[in-house]
């Protein structure tokens, strides 16, 4: 088995003959995660809100690519697109928004929660039968501060705060990636979920918030501290390449895993925790009508 070392590893492996679908594929890490499997040979299928936007990317791109409409805020979209995408060998739930003003999407879910977890944990559930290998899972080290209400994940009995909703949802994705480890080898299934976090990656996520104040500051933070997108997308291509195992979590081998080169890394305390993972598992059902399939 190939372990995640510390130090400069770049060389993703020949996926030739292997599918893979990146939601989230336009921009930032999920472009880079794209554009490096296509260039090592994997058909790889653009999930995308925006298929115009997508079929310019994709023109960018060597190898087989193929654009397909996705918006994982939206329950029927991600019903649609995983009844026509066919078979998949792996899965990378990439997309997500970050610190956006409260909204509720078409499914009346708080956006956050809806784009980064529960859209994400239908697709999942529904293309299960359709992976040969993996689901890999996207994550934050903002997780760390997260603080889950599995009863109140729309913030709908609290004030909502943009950036506590944002770690509350990638808190959501380390519990899912968990949980769904869980249930495919309590199922005896050989597939497997991995996860990982790009650190402090300069890319669009940090100006899409809507905040005059934090977009001005993240320009400088990722002028000064962000790795460029190819470098952030590393864990992602590790996590969904090489030969780790279930419920790996990788990201950047740095102080406070910032930057630096893939390797394995930890979780919070309340990431690791099996009881609220099945809570949420639970309610996720209960919100999208999704269920484990095997």
């Amino acid at each position: 088995m190939n372990k995640a070392r510390t130090g400069p590893w770049t060389r993703v492996p020949e996926q030739r003959g292997r599918r893979f679908v990146v939601t989230g594929a336009t921009s930032g890490i999920g472009l880079e995660t794209a554009r490096r499997l296509a260039s090592v040979g994997a058909e790889v299928v653009l999930a995308v809100r925006d298929e115009a936007k997508g079929e310019a990317v994709a023109a960018t791109m060597a190898g087989a690519v193929e654009v397909r409409r996705l918006d994982v805020a939206d329950l029927s979209s991600v019903r649609d697109f995983a009844a026509g995408v066919g078979p998949v060998d792996v899965l990378v739930n990439n997309a997500g928004v970050m610190g956006v003003p409260y909204a509720r999407t078409v499914d009346g879910f708080e956006t956050q929660i809806a784009t980064n977890h529960l859209g994400h944990f239908a697709l999942a559930n529904l293309l299960l039968p359709r992976l040969t290998d993996r689901v890999v899972v996207v994550g934050s080290a903002s997780h760390r501060s997260g603080d889950l209400d599995v009863d109140d994940l729309g913030w709908e009995r609290r004030g909502y705060r943009a950036y506590a909703a944002y770690a509350a949802s990638k808190l959501a994705n380390l519990l899912f990636l968990a949980e769904l480890q869980r249930r495919l080898t309590a199922a005896g299934s050989t597939l497997r979920a991995t996860g990982a976090h790009p650190g402090y990656t300069a890319t669009a996520i940090q100006a899409g918030t809507g905040n005059r104040a934090f977009t001005r500051l993240s320009g400088v933070g990722n002028r000064l501290l962000g790795m460029p997108a190819w470098r952030g997308a590393l864990p992602t291509l590790y996590a969904a390449t090489m030969d780790v195992a279930g419920n790996s979590y990788l990201g950047p081998h740095r102080a406070r895993e910032l930057n630096g080169w893939p390797t394995m890394v930890g979780r919070s305390r309340t990431a690791s925790d099996p009881d609220l993972a099945r809570l949420l598992w639970t309610r996720s059902e209960s919100l999208t009508g999704v269920s484990f399939p095997l």
